[in-house]
């Protein structure tokens, strides 16, 4: 006996870029997830006040932070209001403005915002502006 050959089609070879595909947006989500923890944080979380006039200042040297419970930090660090002007002085390089950013919480009493401000006014050189969220 004697066996036929069965005629196949002959079937190009073929590439499939499905499974490339999906590797490489694996990569772009884990590079745009990563990048997103790579941001400069210099202040604390507060809840800002809104105003609609509110512009993005390019560059900040200091932060000031004034949290719900009145607690005031410099660049993070607890900082007694009496020596605020003194630690905002040693901030100060000569020659050069210092940007100092006021991040007040909305609940903070305007006292205590005004003292802030009076302290950091007492410094030659520096310029103030006040943090807000636009609307």
């Amino acid at each position: 006996m004697r066996r036929r050959a069965i005629a196949e089609p002959e079937v190009p070879p073929q590439i499939n870029i499905v499974p490339m595909i999906d590797v490489i947006f694996a990569i772009l989500t884990f590079f745009i997830m990563s990048t997103l923890f790579l941001g400069r944080f210099e202040g604390l979380t507060v809840n800002l006040p809104k105003a609609q006039s509110a512009k993005p200042q390019q560059s900040v040297r200091a932060t000031v932070t004034l949290d719900k419970q009145g607690n005031l930090y410099l660049n993070k660090t607890l900082t007694p209001v009496e020596s605020l002007s003194n630690a905002v002085r040693q901030l100060n390089k000569p020659g050069k403005d210092l940007i100092v950013v006021l991040n007040a919480d909305g609940s903070v009493t305007h006292d205590r915002v005004v003292a802030v401000m009076d302290q950091i006014r007492q410094v030659d050189g520096a310029k103030m502006a006040i943090a807000t969220k636009r609307q």
